[in-house]
This record gives structure tokens, sequence and C-alpha cells, in this order.
């Protein structure tokens, strides 16, 4: 009989709020889709390293995501936004042309394995 716990209610939380399915989420942390699907559905306990994963890949709070304490994320993303701008402006022309140029190419790899058509810039 599945047990369906405030942990595993959290994390189908948390891919919701992503607008994730089940297959991106869990193909983002390295684990099946069927085990997420256990996960979620209260047939597989959560483990220690899962509660981890989760908040490193996708900056949860491992307080939010353990016990429901604190907000869900450690940043917002203008908070990210924000921070991102202030260390890109750090950095001297060249280096800022650099990391354009890697962002652009992440990009293209993403959309590339996506099979959607590439519109960045080059």
């Amino acid at each position: 009989m599945p047990e369906i716990t405030p942990l595993s209610l959290r994390i189908k939380e948390v891919r919701k709020t992503l607008s994730m399915t089940q297959t991106d989420f869990a193909k983002a942390i390295c684990i099946s889709n069927g085990y997420l699907s256990d996960v979620e559905g209260g047939y597989r306990k959560v483990n220690e390293r899962l509660i981890k994963l989760i908040a490193a890949v996708f900056g949860v709070s491992e307080a939010w995501l353990s016990a429901g304490k604190g907000a869900m994320f450690l940043q917002s993303p203008t908070e990210k936004r924000e921070r991102l701008i202030n260390c890109f402006n750090e950095l001297p022309p060249d280096f800022q042309d650099y990391v354009l140029q890697q962002v652009e190419q992440l990009l293209r790899l993403q959309k590339q394995a996506a099979g959607t058509p590439d519109t960045t810039a080059n």
C-alpha cells in the first residue's frame, strides 16, 4: 500500500512549480522516470541523497524540502538574474564576450537536444 508523505508531495510540488514533466525532472537529477513516479506516488521512500540532489540541481531549500520550513527556493529568479548581472558587470570586456559565447553555445546545445531551431545570433 503506498504511503504518500508530505515529503513526496513537496517533491511533486517542486516539479509542478518548475512546470516539468516527470521525465524531464527525473532526467535532470539522473534518476529513472519510474523511480520518480514511485517517490511521488508513495511507493518509495525518499532518502537524504535524493533530497540533496533536488536541492542542488533546482535551487530548492533542503529545509523546505525535508520539513516544509521556509521558502521553497533559495533565491527567486529575479535575485539570480541580479546576481548574474552584477557578476557579469565586474568582468573585463574580453571575459564578458567569452561568457556570452559560452551561454550562446549552451543555448544552441539545449535547442539541438530538444529538436528546436537555433535562433541565437552568431
